[in-house]
């Protein structure tokens, strides 16, 4: 089939949607009938880059029984943000399926059936929209051509309805149920015979319900697990009880890269219900995935095997971390600020920053810090594994099946084709369940007990003190001023460990990806601006967090923006509108982004209009410009990540006891198309909530290699005293644009507007996270 006999036509979507939609033309990863060999030939971008590509067709993710239940495939890691819900509902309302008679079923470890499962950077539904859609789309042609031979008619001349295909000369109708075998036997259609539905064919895509700002909104799809978890019947990977199992703990280095030196496991074994000790060999560095090591006990029970644990003596040997034992963060921290004044590797450079600067009316600086935080989910890690026969099978709430079946392999030496990975319900995720360690940790393990399936809990405080972090952030800026306060110069430093270490020797310097996150990507029109990534060395496992480098580039960008604006003697608003210049798209190669979260530059700028738009919107909506009362202000924060656009405005009041109250925040969103906007409001909601724990309580720090935190007690969460007493989101639906990312761009913006909310309440200016107690008053 060639590219041109391959274009689907699609029947409601603009210019870029249907360039996104033909993004892969050529690509047919596809099983059934169609050629599996042409799968995302040199793909550059979207979907059709990522490892293993996009599937659309039908009989790997849409199941029909003869009752007429349908069954669609999910291949998304469910982790609160209702994914199992959403790309389900899009395919059933492709299909014309009752919701009442749609179930999903979660498919295992399998990049090479359903393509990349990857959960993460906010790119399920925005890569699987449209697979999903043609696969529904092909299915309901499937259905009415049976339909068709069965009544002997022209295929025009039939139409699906709800679960039903009906015959518009007569009036005759058959059920899905009764099509499905029937259906089962024909050819899948090409993609050219396709043909979407128009927006008003919907019954589901892009609708909502319930009380919304204070509207009651029509009936929805209710949430597909919903029930379920409040009911208890929901199996998370802590759920996950299989006959004859055994519990296993491990005491893990208190330090990155320390190694056992001895252990006496005497007390341990005598401990009622432990079975084993299994020393692990310590990681080495960099560790990637690699368990961390130590010494595990194994126990007929999770409580024998933590009491195993306490029981045991354990010496380690500190001078196998190296540099890692002497680390820190108060140390760190200064020498991070320290270097922040000299100047680092160029990541950016137009006009000549130094001259603007020193013929400046005015200049204004300031130096911004982020800690180390720990992702916490609240389903700390856990995993069960079996290994017989040559065999391994594993349960795990994990966002990277590819990664977790590979590396359950390796650890066994199997090759990938023998183990299976189930994928459960996760209790959380927020990136740290897509590194699969435990998994590969819990394999370690049932090596030692063939045929009898071993269940690796971590506790909160393994969670806290061995987690993937956060890195810790430090960002320097300095900008001029003419007589009037417009800025002439920008010149910013930022200084963080990369992800990068973990996979490599250190590179001391941010990625191209991580750079590429509100960093290179900023997007004032300024005369002259100088980027610089001075190097920062790691001494922890620096991982994913939700919205990862987004965060600190948004927090000394959107803090500085405001101090700017005050320097100017100008309103908040209306200078970062001055900032942001006319409307226009800005390429992301002319600022220096080769990464653009993996998608087409020309079908994703930067749309300056796009990110004014979420502002005005968020600002009107908060009622921005009115009189507050002393103690109370409102502030303001802006951020484009994961190719959406996002503003938050809070408005606070502190009083003299310097306690903090949230009267309201409002959050302005646009992510293109909504293909279900009740998720997309849970998720600007829970953002909301998570950026007020960044801003006034997360944080990890270390003395001498160790974490310091290991529970709620020392790490600290937001409570409902620290909520908004109202929550307003405010979506701006471009369904002329290309689809944007959904679990991550709400997050960044919200720490600094609410630091700006509080200095405009208290004159208080907070350059260092979190909050705390800064605004005690004694």
């Amino acid at each position: 089939m060639s590219q041109s006999d391959d274009k689907l036509m699609l029947a409601n979507v603009s210019r870029r949607g249907l360039l996104k939609g033909l993004a892969g033309t050529s690509a047919l990863l596809l099983a059934a009938r169609w050629d599996i060999g042409l799968a995302n030939e040199q793909a550059q971008f979207g979907a059709g880059a990522m490892p293993g590509g996009w599937v659309d067709n039908p009989n790997v993710f849409i199941h029909i029984d003869s009752d007429g239940l349908v069954t669609i495939v999910n291949n998304r890691a469910e982790m609160g943000q209702g994914i199992r819900t959403s790309l389900v509902m899009v395919a059933a309302d492709e299909l014309g399926a009752d919701w009442g008679q749609v179930r999903v079923q979660q498919a295992d470890a399998d990049q090479d059936r359903y393509g990349n499962q990857n959960t993460d950077g906010s790119r399920s539904m925005r890569h699987w929209y449209q697979p999903m859609r043609r696969a529904a789309a092909a299915a309901r042609l499937m259905l009415e051509q049976a339909a068709a031979n069965q009544w002997d008619v022209p295929v025009h001349e039939v139409r699906a309805g709800v679960h039903k295909v009906v015959h518009t000369g007569t009036g005759r109708e058959l059920g899905f149920g009764e099509l499905a075998k029937a259906a089962s036997e024909l050819e899948v259609p090409a993609r050219n015979a396709l043909v979407l539905k128009s927006d008003a064919e919907l019954r589901f895509i892009g609708r909502e319900s319930g009380l919304i700002n204070g509207e009651l909104k029509s009936a929805h799809p209710k949430a597909i697990d919903g029930e379920d978890i409040v009911t208890g019947k929901a199996v998370f990977g802590a759920d996950v009880e299989l006959e004859d199992m055994l519990y296993a703990v491990v005491a893990r280095p208190p330090v990155y890269g320390a190694k056992v030196k001895s252990v006496d496991d005497k007390a341990a074994l005598k401990v009622t219900g432990v079975k084993k000790v299994i020393r692990i060999d310590s990681a080495s560095q960099p560790a990637a995935f690699t368990p961390l090591g130590g010494v595990a006990v194994v126990a007929s029970n999770t409580w024998a095997a933590m009491e195993g644990r306490r029981a045991l003596k354990i010496e380690w040997d500190l001078g196998a971390a190296g540099d890692n034992a002497d680390y820190t963060s108060e140390s760190y921290r200064k020498s991070l600020e320290k270097a922040a004044q000299s100047p680092g590797k160029v990541i950016r450079q137009s006009g000549d920053v130094e001259a603007a600067l020193k013929d400046a009316d005015k200049r204004v600086s300031a130096t911004y810090y982020m800690p180390h935080m720990a992702q916490a989910p609240m389903e700390p890690p856990a995993a069960v594994v079996r290994v017989r026969d040559g065999k391994a099978e594993a349960w795990a709430p994990v966002q990277n099946p590819r990664a977790t079946r590979e590396g359950v392999a390796g650890m066994l030496e199997l090759d990938v084709k023998n183990v299976t990975v189930h994928q459960t319900l996760l209790g959380g995720g927020f990136g740290r369940k897509s590194k699969p360690d435990f998994v590969i940790e819990a394999a370690r393990l049932a090596r030692e007990f063939e045929g009898q399936p071993i269940k690796l809990q971590w506790s909160r405080e393994d969670d806290i003190q061995h987690a993937y972090f956060h890195a810790v952030s430090v960002d320097h800026l300095e900008a001029g001023l003419d007589d009037d306060g417009k800025a002439t110069s920008w010149r910013h430093r930022t200084l963080s460990p990369s992800i990068a270490s973990l996979f490599a020797p250190d590179p001391k310097h941010k990625a191209e990806f991580e750079l590429g996150m509100g960093f290179n990507t900023m997007p004032f029109s300024i005369p002259a601006i100088r980027l610089e990534n001075p190097p920062a060395p790691a001494h922890v496992r620096i991982g994913w967090f939700r919205s990862v480098y987004n965060l600190p580039h948004a927090w000394a960008i959107q803090s500085f923006a405001h101090e700017m604006a005050e320097a100017a003697g100008k309103d908040h608003r209306d200078y970062v509108l001055d900032l942001l210049g006319p409307d226009r798209e800005v390429h992301n190669l002319t600022v220096g982004d080769g990464w653009n979260y993996g998608e087409d530059p020309d079908m994703y700028p930067i749309d300056v209009g796009r990110m004014r738009r979420v502002i005005e919107t968020a600002t009107a909506e908060a009622g921005w410009g009115r009189e507050t009362a002393s103690g109370r202000g409102l502030g303001l924060a802006f951020h484009h990540s994961f190719v959406s656009y996002t503003a938050v405005v809070f408005d606070v009041e502190v009083d003299d006891q310097g306690e903090l109250t949230i009267h309201r925040a409002d959050i302005a969103f646009d992510c293109g198309p909504q293909a279900n906007p009740e998720r997309i409001r849970s998720q600007m909601e829970g953002s909301i909530v998570m950026g007020i724990g960044i801003a006034l309580q997360n944080e990890v720090t270390f003395r001498n290699g160790v974490a310091q935190q290991d529970n709620f007690d020392s790490y600290h969460l937001p409570r409902m005293a620290n909520a908004p007493k109202v929550v307003r989101v405010h979506l701006i639906n471009n369904p002329d644009d290309a689809m944007g990312g959904v679990g991550e761009p709400g997050l960044p913006p919200v720490a600094p507007a609410l630091c700006n909310a509080i200095h405009a309440a208290t004159g208080k200016r907070i350059r260092r996270l979190p909050v705390a107690n800064q605004l005690a008053t004694s």
